[in-house]
């Protein structure tokens, strides 16, 4: 059975998705039509339904529930793991409803918990995530929530720390932080559903046992970042909730969902 199967390039769904795509474990009989894109650009296409299975942020899930269902392997969600709010100088955050605000996307969860944030700040700029940093150091924007690996990197490009929009969440609801789960259509049947939802957490198990090892697959879709940067970006966002999202998983999840509402 072909399934269309879409994530990210980024080296936590690289390294979440390696194993299953590369033939690593045993597939049962699936393969996979993958298509690597930005993650706005998924969440997208799950609007219009494009795949059958794909990387999605969390905020959008309302959007979509008529079609697709949350599998609770393959998800990026934790602690101290969520977007921050940068600027090329220190700017008051009551001064921020006034900014020009690049964010990664308008159906992010980054956008939506700014949003939950800050508001009144409604002049927002939808630009792909790696572009944020230079549109601010470039001035085209006041401030930037930036995500993935921009977090280890802003420093080293003198931009300063607003605010960390992931502690501003646990700090007021006590949950972790969803960022983005892998989703299936519904219309796939279940019994197909828990089979592939049990290979993505194969293969997550996989590429734990082969860490810190990075694979060449991780490496080339990693546009030329330094492998230090990757294992910082895959212990950020891979751990046991990328396994089985469990309890606390969805609760977290269920609380993004009412502040969606």
């Amino acid at each position: 059975m072909k399934l269309t199967l879409g994530f990210s390039p980024c080296p936590n769904d690289t390294f979440i998705f390696d194993a299953l795509v590369n033939n690593k474990i045993d597939t049962q009989g699936f393969s996979f039509d993958t298509q690597l894109l930005d993650v706005e650009t998924l969440n997208q296409g799950a609007l219009e339904g494009r795949l059958d299975i794909t990387k999605l942020s969390f905020a959008v899930y309302a959007k979509v529930k008529d079609q697709y269902t949350l599998l609770n392997s393959g998800a990026a969600l934790g602690r101290g793991c969520g977007p921050l709010l940068i600027a090329k100088r220190p700017i008051a955050l009551d001064e921020i409803k006034d900014c020009r605000i690049a964010i990664p996307g308008a159906n992010t969860t980054a956008n939506l918990l700014f949003s939950t944030a800050f508001p009144h700040a409604k002049n927002k700029d939808i630009m792909v995530f790696s572009a944020i940093e230079q549109a601010v150091l470039d001035e085209k924007v006041d401030v930037g929530v930036i995500i993935h690996e921009n977090r280890f990197t802003y420093q080293q490009k003198g931009l300063v720390k607003l605010m960390d929009l992931g502690a501003y969440w646990e700090e007021t609801t006590g949950n972790p932080i969803p960022l983005g789960g892998i989703f299936i259509k519904k219309s796939i049947p279940e019994t197909t559903r828990r089979q592939l939802d049990a290979l993505i957490r194969e293969s997550v198990e996989y590429s734990f046992s082969q860490y810190p090892q990075l694979s060449s697959y991780i490496r080339d879709h990693a546009q030329e970042m330094d492998e230090n940067v990757m294992r910082q970006h895959i212990d950020l966002y891979v751990n046991n909730f990328s396994i089985d999202l469990g309890q606390e998983g969805h609760a977290a999840v269920d609380r993004l969902m009412e502040a969606v509402r």
